[in-house]
């Protein structure tokens, strides 16, 4: 039982062990905790205001968004697999939850990050965050891009200072709304508007190293409390923000809520897990670094389920933050921890300031975040390359757009995985011994030798998968005259599926009843398990099935054979 307990202990710690141990177990010192420090109060900085602009624009009250960015940023340093990552509310979630708040309230959010929590938890213990690298990149630059112009969207009304009564969900209503409405705007948003952002383009271009939204949003609620105009702030929208993290406090369950939010937590544990690991691996470019997948995705799961406790929101690994903490000097996940702390302290000693932001200045914020998102230039470059890749992206991005997240991913990884599935059908290629052996140098004449003597050899290039199945299995029908010999060169053949052993299987029946003598030469390890597999299964011995090496020596088996075959022959 003990030597049970070790190894279990040891397989757990090999795949689960948090980065935040890891660093620690190599020593740590006071000028490493002074670095974690300085790093943690710069990304602070700057996730204050993207705290309550994204909880904002997420249709919750700003408090929450600093809750998350409190609560997700200690649990994600504390148990994550990345050096560097900081966690909290981020862009990618701001569709699915104002979704899920318009249809459900908060107890449907509470449920659907629930459901996340658990999903990447378990995703995690089963290790499947390796395999979410197999995303196919247009799909996530098309739904990184859709939520990029969603939020844009979401922003026109506190942008421009509209007076609407009431918005439409929808994209195209929504945009159909503003520009009915573009007399009703205020001067007051607009110049705060103008304010913000141009404050924020000059600190960005001339003085890059200063933490531009914070001085923007400083600016702008000096200007507001100073002059008292007449504009949407956060204290006459949401009565300020509080002194402190709430009490914890368990959701009530409700079964057919969380049946009716299921797709949404789907979605979310999807978003997070992509949107943490994309950012672990961002950052271990930049670092040389190694992050644990499993971990992180462990991590996610637990900081979602944290938040629930505190009425926060869905929060991933921030990939702009990360990198932030990483160029600031980090080193160790206890910057994470150290980030939330700093912003505890700003809930504990400048709340009462924050009733004056003005919501204009907090939508600036969100429309350069979209833009940010849209990737203009990975999508141009996009645009520029295969037909299949640039359809995948334009289907995903509008139907993130005009239909939602869950539609656009599904429909994008399909068409993605279609699009791969056809190209690596037409990679698969069957070439006769005329062909091949003229290329290693036998010629004509050892053609026809063979040929007279009744040897023919295929060369198989490609993965053989169900994608190619049907030319290869038109190929092999087309073979009328039996030999006495057949070389099957497997060299260039990767992998086998079942659908490709079956053909081979169907056709070695086949072929076998007129007694050729069948050769596999060089066979891979992946083909030679599987086919081994099929022979097994439909009782096919190996009397008449030979493997060689290399193909020079498949042409020795061949002759040996034919010379025994003939001595048969001449006895009898």
């Amino acid at each position: 039982m003990y030597e049970l307990v070790k190894g279990f202990g040891k397989w757990y710690a090999r795949n689960f062990t948090p980065k935040l141990v890891e660093r620690l177990r190599k020593g740590y010192n006071l000028d490493k905790f002074k670095r974690d420090c300085i790093a943690g109060l710069t990304v602070a900085v700057i996730s204050i205001p993207l705290a309550m602009a994204l909880a904002i624009a997420s249709g919750v009250s700003p408090a929450q968004g600093l809750y998350t960015a409190i609560v997700a940023g200690f649990f994600i340093a504390l148990l994550g697999g990345s050096r560097y990552q900081i966690g909290g509310p981020t862009g990618a979630f701001v569709v699915v939850i104002f979704s899920v708040m318009q249809q459900y309230g908060y107890d449907g959010l509470a449920m659907s990050m629930i459901i996340a929590g658990v999903v990447l938890i378990i995703a995690g213990y089963l290790k499947l965050g390796t395999y979410i690298k197999y995303i196919p990149y247009p799909v996530v630059i098309g739904f990184t891009a859709g939520i990029g112009i969603l939020l844009i969207s979401t922003q026109i009304k506190d942008l421009l200072g509209l007076q609407i009564d009431s918005v439409p969900a929808e994209f195209l209503p929504k945009w159909s709304a503003y520009l009915n409405n573009l007399d009703k705007f205020s001067f007051s948003s607009i110049f705060i508007s103008v304010f913000a952002f141009g404050v924020i383009c000059y600190i960005q271009i001339k003085k890059p190293k200063l933490p531009a939204y914070l001085i923007s949003v400083v600016g702008a609620t000096v200007i507001v409390a100073l002059f008292g105009l007449d504009i949407a702030t956060i204290g006459n929208k949401f009565g300020g923000i509080p002194h402190f993290l709430p009490m914890p406090k368990l959701p009530e369950f409700d079964w057919n809520l969380l049946f009716k939010v299921m797709p949404s937590g789907l979605t979310i544990a999807f978003l997070a897990g992509v949107e943490s690991l994309l950012s672990a691996t961002v950052v271990d470019g930049m670092s040389g670094d190694n992050h644990n997948s499993n971990a992180e995705l462990v991590g996610e799961g637990v900081a979602n389920l944290a938040c629930v406790l505190f009425m926060g929101v869905p929060a991933t690994g921030a990939i702009a933050r990360t990198a932030t903490n990483y160029k600031a000097h980090a080193s160790s996940p206890l910057a994470g921890i150290m980030h939330s702390i700093f912003l505890l302290l700003f809930m504990l000693l400048l709340s009462p300031t924050a009733k004056y932001i003005p919501l204009a200045c907090l939508s600036v914020v969100l429309v350069i975040i979209g833009w940010n998102m849209m990737n203009i230039e990975k999508i141009y470059k996009l645009l520029l390359g295969p037909t299949g890749d640039r359809w995948t992206l334009l289907v995903t991005l509008l139907l993130t757009v005009l239909v939602d997240l869950n539609t656009s991913i599904s429909v994008g990884f399909i068409m993605a995985s279609v699009i791969f599935m056809h190209r690596m059908s037409r990679e698969i290629e069957i070439e006769t011994d005329e062909e091949v052996l003229e290329e290693i140098g036998g010629g004509r004449d050892l053609t026809e030798i063979l040929h007279r003597r009744g040897v023919m050899s295929l060369r198989l290039s490609g993965p053989l998968f169900f994608g190619g199945a049907s030319q290869v299995s038109q190929f092999f029908k087309n073979i009328h005259d039996a030999p006495k010999v057949l070389i099957l060169r497997m060299g260039y053949v990767p992998v086998v599926d079942a659908t490709g052993a079956n053909i081979i299987v169907e056709f070695i029946k086949k072929i076998r009843q007129t007694d050729t003598k069948i050769i596999f030469s060089n066979v891979k390890k992946q083909p030679r398990r599987v086919l081994h597999q099929a022979f097994l299964e439909e009782g096919i011995d190996y009397h008449t099935i030979s493997a060689a090496s290399t193909f020079e020596n498949a042409l020795k088996m061949a002759r040996r054979y034919l010379k025994g075959l003939n001595e048969k022959q001449d006895n009898q």
